[in-house]
């Protein structure tokens, strides 16, 4: 049986649950993490205020209720497994590590920033800037996984190095803005200005999508790589076509602006 954290009524204002994580509860009693700290507005409360606490700590967290006013949950997480059954506020698994997080419902802007391990995978949609560096940071996911079930916003992994995000729906603007490495996989619709100003890295789409005057268009062929991410992120959950596993994409390069050296891939329909 895992730890079970209960809302008992939703927050009038957004709450910072940075200790809503487990390794911070790891070898503690449930007396303990009752007397967590949270931040509620401009004043200190508990876990235990806000929550009824049940169950064995295991390494396990199930986070229930109407959970969309808490930010900063599974901060720092490097291992274990948090289930949000609802949505989830902004800052979700920032700076994360290891371990897995799984929100069942919709997620707030700012889904796993700066994150370098670990799995965070959002059932529904997704707010802006998913799997980004915090503005003037330099580097935002350099390893791990985020899946997106549903659609995400604007600036989805910007500033990445590495790692895999994957959008079941459709993106917003600037998908992959300022990219440094790793891969984006988009099966719906992206907007405008996909891939501006990145240095390297892949970009994935299963649509057609209007590039940036400054990317070239290359060749087309059959990526043998791209087939391992398909069958990966089927096994996930998302809706995977055979024709996507097997079919040929047409490659672009660019951005120009930082010597060509990233890359777009649009199934040829």
């Amino acid at each position: 049986m895992s730890l079970r954290l209960n809302l008992k009524k939703k927050p009038d204002v957004p709450v910072e649950a940075d200790s809503i994580c487990p390794d911070k509860m790891e070898g503690l009693s449930l007396k303990d993490i009752s007397a967590l700290p949270l931040h509620h507005g401009n004043e200190q409360i508990t876990v235990g205020d806000l929550f009824s606490i049940t169950g064995k700590v295991n390494g396990e967290i199930c986070l229930e209720g109407d959970t969309s006013r808490f930010k900063m949950v599974g901060a720092s997480m490097s291992k274990g497994r948090l289930l949000i059954k609802g949505s989830i506020g902004q800052h979700v698994g920032v700076a994360m590590s290891g371990g897995e997080i799984i929100v069942g419902k919709n997620a707030d802007n700012w889904v796993g920033p700066e994150m370098s391990g670990g799995r965070i995978t959002v059932k529904g949609n997704a707010g802006h800037m998913v799997g980004c560096a915090y503005r003037g940071g330099q580097v935002g996911v350099t390893g791990g996984e985020i899946i997106i079930h549903g659609n995400a916003g604007n600036e989805a992994g910007n500033t990445m190095r590495d790692g895999l995000i994957a959008v079941g729906g459709s993106c917003g603007d600037f998908t992959g803005i300022n990219m440094l490495a790793g891969t984006i996989i988009v099966l719906g619709e992206m907007g405008w200005r996909t891939g501006a100003a990145m240095k390297r890295g892949t970009i994935i789409s299963m649509q057609d999508t209007e590039m940036l005057p400054t990317f070239t268009y290359a060749c087309s062929y059959r990526p043998d790589f791209l087939r391992l991410y398909l069958r990966h992120l089927r096994k996930l959950g998302l809706p995977i076509e055979d024709a996507w596993i097997s079919g040929c994409y047409h490659r672009w390069s660019g951005d120009s602006i930082e010597l060509n050296r990233g890359e777009v891939l649009i199934l040829d329909r």
